[in-house]
């Protein structure tokens, strides 16, 4: 019994540093500590490879792609701790060099000539300690600047992690690495978090977008949260500020955003129960409002062998409903609908219903293996993005300094008058992620 839970636990550590490297800030390497100062060298490397038989959307070829995406952070983050209090400031500065080389991605977002070194995060905070005991450790931490943030389990906002390269418009490119998506920080941030790890805790935040693939959108929000050991209930609201109406998206300034949320275990023991329904309002603009919802349940038989997990998962997406800045969060599938469905062909957690069954195992303490399967029904009633895909991966620790995660999809949508160019047949998909921690 002790080897089969410490088996579970490995493979929900190794789940999690992966996509911790892939959807979170730079690993670390101290070089200074001591009188309650710390500095750290933060050093974050991935690079991709990827292949797909057919093409989507706006890539015009008609013979498949083949291309590469890698990108390197570098940089800096420390902290003082300010005496017995426990108060300290802490600060990070790190650039970002991504590229993409070869044809450019299957949905034609990037040509594969991109090259581009540029400032990723630049920021300072503040945290209180215990100088105000009734919001406990830490209970109040202010942070501004360049940054990343993150609301629930990044349904809705995950980070500014839209990374275009230059083949739709010169003046939308990111630099390329589109899949790997290694550029999240807001441009601008204020940011307050108010409360510690348990009961009622909130976030206030400010948030300013200069990804003109987002159109710079501008917005506010506040999030409420209450840290139960069953499990997180949280409610969220979001307003749109200012867009750049240059580059679309018109509908975000006045948008109004709300979202209810619960995730945990219920206090049941292997159980995982998710769900989130999101209301919009686009304000004064002509696109209709919309809703979008979800509800997951999933077991673990902790007691098998390799200790596998089943989860089935219905995503319901109005037509018109906008997903704002969600990104890669739990791991595949999340929420990233699909490899190929959501990265490349459609739809985009937008004007769809989606059907998700997701199995996995833990063979060993350092690999995952695990499928996908998702059903995809077009909400507007054209069947343009009806079909099915099943994606096969694996997660692997291959040294302490290497994890690699090779994956093999096949999308099969149900016509050919959809965004697969030119045909309806199953695309063979692959995909091999080299993560480089330090």
């Amino acid at each position: 019994m002790q080897t089969k839970i410490i088996r579970r636990t490995s493979g929900y550590l190794l789940s999690a540093a992966i996509t911790a490297v892939i959807a979170a800030p730079a690993s670390a390497y101290n070089l200074y500590s001591q009188n309650g100062s710390e500095l750290n060298l933060d050093i974050e490397a991935v690079f991709g490879v990827f292949s797909s038989q057919e093409n989507y959307l706006f890539d015009g070829d008609r013979d498949g792609a083949s291309w590469q995406e890698g990108y390197i952070k570098y940089g800096l983050s420390g902290s003082h701790t300010y005496g017995e209090s426990g108060a300290g400031v802490y600060a990070g500065l790190n650039l970002i060099s991504s590229g993409t080389w070869g044809d450019g991605d299957a949905g034609g977002f990037t040509s594969g000539d991109e090259r581009e070194t540029d400032l990723e995060d630049a920021y300072i905070g503040w945290r209180s300690g215990n100088l105000i005991p009734m919001l406990g450790e830490d209970g109040l931490d202010l942070s501004f600047g360049r940054q990343q943030f993150t609301l629930g389990d990044g349904f809705l906002i995950n980070g500014d992690a839209l990374n275009f390269g230059d083949a739709l418009d010169s003046s939308l490119n990111r630099g390329g690495a589109y899949w790997l998506a290694g550029r999240k920080a807001f441009d601008r941030t204020a940011i307050a978090r108010i409360g510690g790890s348990e009961g009622l805790r909130a976030d206030l935040f400010w948030l300013e977008s200069d990804n003109r693939a987002q159109a710079e959108m501008e917005l506010a929000g506040i999030n409420a949260e209450y840290v139960l050991p069953e499990g997180t209930f949280g409610v969220s609201y979001i307003e749109g500020l200012d867009v750049n109406e240059t580059y679309g998206l018109a509908h975000r300034d006045g948008q109004q955003t709300l979202s209810l949320r619960y995730q945990g275990n219920a206090g049941v023991e292997n159980l995982f129960l998710s769900g989130e329904f999101v209301t919009q309002d686009q304000g004064n603009s002509s696109v209709a409002d919309a809703d979008a919802w979800y509800a997951e349940a999933g077991w673990t038989f902790a007691d098998m062998p390799w200790s596998p997990s089943v989860n089935y998962r219905y995503a319901s997406f109005d037509s018109g409903f906008d997903p704002l800045f969600f990104g890669f969060n739990r791991g595949y599938g999340t929420w990233f609908q699909g490899e190929v469905a959501a990265n490349y062909a459609g739809p985009f957690n937008s004007g769809t219903d989606v059907h998700h069954v997701g199995v996995k195992a833990t063979p060993t303490e350092m690999l995952t293996v695990g499928a996908l399967f998702f059903d995809f029904s077009d909400t507007d009633g054209n069947g343009a993005n009806d079909g099915q895909e099943i994606d096969l991966y694996a997660e692997w620790v291959v040294t302490p300094n290497l994890i690699v995660s090779p994956l093999v999809g096949f999308y099969t949508p149900d016509s050919s008058n959809g965004t697969q160019i030119g045909n309806d047949d199953t695309n063979v998909y692959a995909q091999m992620i080299a993560i480089v921690p330090f």
